[in-house]
């Protein structure tokens, strides 16, 4: 087993990515129209501003990856893991930061499930790349 650093770096980095392929996921979506053709007004542009608090955050919340829970369900994890993020943004971040009341509904009624979605993508790649890289 690698030591306690290693697997700091790879859980941070493993978050980072999980938040990159989110954020990618998230943007085709709103490209596509997607998130518009079912009432949900997402749709960012990929820039700098919106991708790097988002990859930050991400690899933040990789950390969870250092606790030793399910470690034999990779997928399991990640989804467990994204339950974190997504309490956040809807119970938190929507009403108190953006403004768009609890559950994010000002941006549409299925706002809720587009964020379990996109935070499950963040965690079954994070989970991956965490159990994938310590090999």
């Amino acid at each position: 087993m690698k030591n306690i650093w290693t697997n700091v770096s790879l859980s941070f980095a493993a978050g980072s990515l999980g938040a990159l392929a989110n954020s990618v996921v998230l943007w085709i979506f709103g490209v596509v129209g997607i998130n518009t053709a079912l009432g949900v007004s997402i749709a960012p542009t990929l820039t700098t501003g919106f991708l790097y608090p988002r990859i930050v955050w991400g690899g933040l919340w990789g950390f969870l990856f250092l606790l030793p829970i399910l470690p034999n369900s990779i997928s399991l994890r990640g989804l467990l893991f994204s339950l974190g993020p997504t309490l956040v943004q809807l119970l938190v971040v929507f009403p108190f930061k953006a403004g768009k009341g609890f559950f994010g509904l000002g941006l549409g009624l299925l706002t809720p499930l587009f964020v379990v979605f996109f935070n499950a993508v963040w965690g079954v790649v994070a989970s991956y790349w965490y159990e994938y890289s310590k090999r």
